[in-house]
């Protein structure tokens, strides 16, 4: 809990960065999170206690919010995933339509720029299925309209990285001026 109740001060850590180590850490348990904490360090260079003691510095932290199983959309009959962009009257993020969380095909919500209001991320046993979430979406007031993108392949999809991207290339059209 973050909030002061009742003028109690919580104890918290004080905040700090992600260094380079944690970095390493991250990297190792998004790859898998059952790793001992003999293993971690042996990874990442630190003693069993030292990985343990930075992991959990981690969790308190919030950098670590939980830990997740990833299950294949094949076993649990889910094998189609699309991308719903979705249209409404005035601000999207409303409590109707917010209640579409309720259903476990719905994966994430996001409220967006761009010319559209609100993308879901949804995988559903079929066209059918896809079908009747729309006909659920088109039922909350202030939908206007949507648009599914039905994904045939994925090529890549993974977690947040703990990596950073330090220096981008520039773009071969911006490498020499223009006089």
């Amino acid at each position: 809990m973050d909030e002061e109740t009742d003028g109690i001060r919580q104890n918290r850590p004080a905040p700090r960065d992600v260094d380079a180590i944690d970095r390493k850490i991250l990297g190792v348990l998004v790859e898998d999170a059952t790793v001992s904490y003999a293993e971690l360090g042996d990874r990442v260079g630190l003693s069993p206690p030292a990985a343990h003691e930075r992991v959990k510095r981690l969790r308190r932290s919030g950098a670590i919010r939980g830990t997740a199983v990833i299950i294949d959309p094949n076993a649990v009959r889910k094998p189609l995933l699309a991308f719903v962009h979705i249209d409404t009257k005035g601000w999207g993020k409303t409590p109707e339509l917010m209640a579409i969380s309720q259903y476990p095909e719905v994966e994430e919500i996001h409220t967006v720029a761009g010319d559209t209001c609100v993308l879901l991320k949804v995988r559903t046993e079929d066209p059918r299925a896809l079908e009747g979430l729309l006909s659920r979406l088109y039922e909350t007031p202030g939908v206007t309209s949507t648009r599914s993108y039905v994904v045939l392949s994925t090529y890549l999809e993974r977690p947040v990285q703990p990596g950073v991207t330090t220096q981008w290339p520039t773009p071969q059209h911006m490498s020499r001026p223009l006089y």
